[in-house]
């Protein structure tokens, strides 16, 4: 009370208007702040609400002066100076006195009596109520500030944090570059470093008694990597998707990992499309691999390998001399190697195909990227004719399939986006995209409705789509295809062109044709690929030393060639499992306690009799651990019924001999357990193998309810033709690295505890792994602005909401940091300054 009266005192001298407070309560400073306060007259009165209903107050605005004789004990009748000229309605946050400090309501009822105050200014405000509009208007006024006030405090946080950032990240960088300190890891100068002897005198050997590579240069670097020489040497070849993903799966000091290839980078291919028009740049794809070997102390030779010696576990690699150009070729021993060296476009025996570019690798991107900017730039010259214009900048796409399509795109967002706006108009008008396909539609692999809409999206945005058309041969200056009218009838047609670019399919890779030409028929029949079983390793090669995993390798699914295997494997095995379990049954006593209770039999499982044991030199040699040899012992009775799990079927008598598996005759049981084990020994057969009954009725033509050899046969071909290659795709050799990683994992760390009755037949894969299983995530393609989905039957399409799903999921299967980082700075770098078309 002593607070609120000081406060009355000093605003004494000020110009007020008088307020008379009457209230109902016996303590004001209790009652809750009034929500509201508004004038309409010279004398107004307040309602102010109270906690409870019953409490209220009244205050009746007097314009008089402050009274002299004015003191604390008086505050039912209290008087306080408003002004009432200057506001017409004000509204205060609802809060009760008594939660706040004596400091806190001095302070907030002098800051309201200065507000107030400070408007009472004849000047300004004339001695007459303000409007409504005017008093919101000045509402508003104060509102924009404390917004603006707000602005600028987050402005303020974020420009400091971006300072902070920036100092964090230089004093970062700095601890980055090398010191001068002797003791350093980089102050080697004049010190005596480790190296392997036969890692500088390699010895010789093999076939063409070439040097051998036995030991790395950095064996000796670490301690780590000595104790990696002790391990197994996997060899792996290629740095494509699915040696990327093997690597991440392994662990140091598992195995002793050298890789071989061409390129010391990973590249994403995916994403090409958008770096031959400058929407991304190539190092953005590109994921050094020695960066990814250090995690497991792994080793990199950038050389070719050409050949595989199975039976010796040699690899020839070919290294190019950088003085001479010569190749010098030597080999690797190896424990296990994986082969995963990808392939090379599919020629389909065209001719011409010299003056075609592919998009493959980093260097055909430079190409693509760098003829596309001479082209243009050269249909700008006065000296180029309207004719030689047009061809200079008719671009032809020589397939129809996911890169094709994404390449087309493109090239036509680079007409729409860039190419007006620092070209002369007259070259948007002249440049045109064209697809030729083999095929009736565009995305023939993808659902037919997202082939239509990417068809009719073509049409709109001025892209030629050329179906039905075969490649004849390619000229410097024009392509020859031939068109398959509706009627049937071909047609002969060219088409000029500034850049033609090949992308028809995958073929073998000359490593890839060296492997099957090695192993030969019967075990490589593929003419595209190295056949693998389903569990990656190389048929052909020893069982557990090579394996081929990418777009190199395909998993051979034929069935019917393994008929008699999988009968033996499942069928036969079976029944002299289920055989050799009533045997046991049979000659094996239940228990050798004596009977002492009738509940014994209604406890036991099987059928029992009583016998007496016989007290012969024949009798049981357990016979002197009974208590009582006149006792009786409870024994299996051979001919009781046995329970339905240890029945034998009623034909395995008639297969005495498994040589001779034309005269087998299968039961709906016996289909069972083949059906098992073809799908747990082919996954990918799962989709066409269901509906058991079904299927069994449809090949039991005789209607015996059993199922001939032939008929058997008959069946498990026609599942063969229903069973389709897998897609040469980043996600299955992504998947299929993946698989072999961890299995190759699992090898190493379960070997020891492996005993001998857990390896069938010598397959140790088999034992600890289950057979790799492609699981297809679908597929997606952009086509300008706009993206399409194949989602495993369900198909989404649309504009540039689609574009950022697409963009979203390929930026997910980024294998690292760096490359995601760069590739949003390209993205942020596209929409702020356009596409780089410097062509360098």
């Amino acid at each position: 009370m002593a607070l609120f009266a000081r406060f009355l005192a000093k605003t004494a001298t000020r110009p007020t208007t008088i307020v008379t407070t009457t209230t109902t309560t016996d303590n004001f400073i209790t009652r809750p702040l009034f929500r509201s306060i508004s004038t309409t007259s010279t004398t107004s009165t307040i309602l102010t609400s109270s906690l409870k209903p019953s409490y209220s107050s009244s205050l009746t605005f007097q314009k008089s002066p402050f009274p002299a004789n004015f003191t604390s004990a008086n505050v039912n009748s209290s008087v306080f100076p408003v002004n009432y000229y200057s506001f017409h309605s004000i509204t205060l946050k609802r809060c009760h006195l008594s939660q706040l400090c004596p400091t806190t309501i001095q302070t907030r009822l002098f800051s309201t009596s200065r507000f107030l105050h400070n408007n009472n200014n004849p000047k300004t405000n004339p001695p007459s109520q303000l409007s409504p509009v005017k008093s919101t208007l000045k509402l508003f006024e104060l509102k924009t500030w404390q917004f603006f006030r707000l602005i600028l405090q987050s402005i303020g946080v974020i420009v400091t944090s971006v300072a902070a950032l920036f100092f964090l990240f230089f004093l970062y960088d700095a601890t980055t570059y090398a010191g001068d300190d002797e003791n350093s890891e980089n102050g080697s100068a004049g010190k005596t470093i480790p190296v392997p002897y036969f890692a500088l005198h390699p010895q010789r050997g093999g076939p063409k008694n070439l040097p051998i590579f036995d030991a790395c240069l950095d064996d000796l670097d670490t301690p780590e990597k000595q104790l990696e020489t002790t391990r197994p040497r996997l060899v792996v070849l290629g740095t494509g998707w699915g040696t990327v993903a093997l690597l991440k799966q392994l662990y140091a000091n598992d195995y002793d990992v050298i890789v071989v290839s061409p390129t010391n980078y990973f590249l994403f291919t995916p994403l090409l499309p958008s770096a031959t028009v400058g929407t991304l740049e190539t190092r953005s794809l590109v994921q050094p691999i020695r960066g990814m070997l250090r995690s497991i102390n792994a080793h990199f030779l950038q050389a070719e390998a050409v050949d595989v010696l199975f039976n010796e576990q040699l690899v020839e690699v070919a290294a190019t001399n950088p003085e001479t150009g010569a190749k010098e070729n030597f080999y690797i021993p190896y424990d296990k190697v994986v082969v995963g060296v990808g392939s090379i476009s599919n020629k389909h025996g065209v001719d011409g195909l010299e003056h075609c570019l592919k998009l493959k690798t980093v260097d055909d991107v430079t190409s693509i990227r760098t003829k596309i900017v001479r082209n243009i730039e050269a249909a700008c010259l006065p000296t180029t004719s309207d004719e030689e214009r047009k061809r200079l900048l008719s671009f032809v796409i020589c397939g129809g399939g996911p890169t094709g399509v994404e390449l087309a795109a493109e090239l036509f967002d680079v007409v729409r986006e860039d190419l007006t706006k620092r070209y002369p108009k007259i070259l948007r008008s002249e440049v045109s995209v064209h697809i030729v396909q083999s095929r009736s539609h565009i995305l023939n692999t993808y659902d037919q409705s997202i082939s239509n809409y990417t068809e009719k999206r073509f049409g709109k945005d001025g892209v030629d789509v050329i179906t039905n058309s075969r490649v004849n041969k390619i000229l410097p200056d024009r392509v020859i295809f031939t068109q398959i009218n509706e009627d049937g009838t071909k047609t002969l047609k060219e088409l000029p062109y500034g850049i033609c670019i090949w992308s028809t399919g995958v073929d073998k890779a000359p490593l890839t044709r060296a492997i099957t030409e090695r192993l030969g028929k019967p075990h490589q029949r593929n003419h595209r690929a190295i056949e693998t079983d389903s569990h990656l390793r190389i048929i052909g090669a020893p069982l557990g030393t090579a394996y081929a995993i990418g777009d190199c390798s395909t998993v051979r699914t034929s069935i019917a060639d393994e008929i008699e295997r999988l009968l033996r494997d499942g069928v036969l095995n079976s029944k002299r499992y289920y055989q050799m379990e009533i045997e046991d049954a049979v000659a094996m006593p239940v228990t050798n306690r004596p009977v002492t209770s009738a509940p014994v039999e209604e406890h036991l499982a099987l059928p029992i009799t009583a016998q007496p044991v016989s007290n012969t030199s024949q009798s049981s040699p357990n016979l002197d651990k009974l208590g009582n040899p006149s006792e009786t012992t409870i024994t299996q009775d051979p001919s009781a019924n046995t329970p339905h799990h240890l029945q034998p079927r009623r034909h395995i008598h008639a297969i005495e001999d498994d040589k001779d598996l034309s005269q087998l005759s299968l039961t709906f049981d016996d289909f069972l357990v083949l059906a098992r084990t073809i799908r747990s020994k082919f996954p990918q057969t799962r989709v066409h193998i269901s509906r058991l009954e079904e299927l069994f009725r449809q090949y039991d033509h005789d209607g015996s309810g059993t199922l001939s050899y032939a008929e058997l046969e008959e069946m498990l071909a026609a599942i063969d033709k229903k069973i389709t290659s897998l897609p040469a795709t980043a996600q299955r050799a992504f998947q299929q690295g993946k698989y072999l990683g961890r299995k190759m994992g699992r090898l190493v760390r379960l070997s020891d505890r492996l005993r001998v009755a857990d390896v069938k037949y010598g397959d140790v894969d088999a034992s600890i792994c289950k057979p790799f299983m492609y699981h297809h995530l679908g597929s997606l393609a952009y086509i300008g602005n706009a993206a399409v989905f194949d989602m495993n039957g369900h198909s989404f399409f649309g504009g540039i909401l689609a574009m950022y799903a697409w963009r979203a999921a390929y930026f997910a299967q980024t294998v690292s940091f760096r490359t995601r980082a760069l590739i949003c700075m390209d993205w942020l770098k596209r929409g702020l300054f356009g596409r780089d078309l410097s062509g360098v």
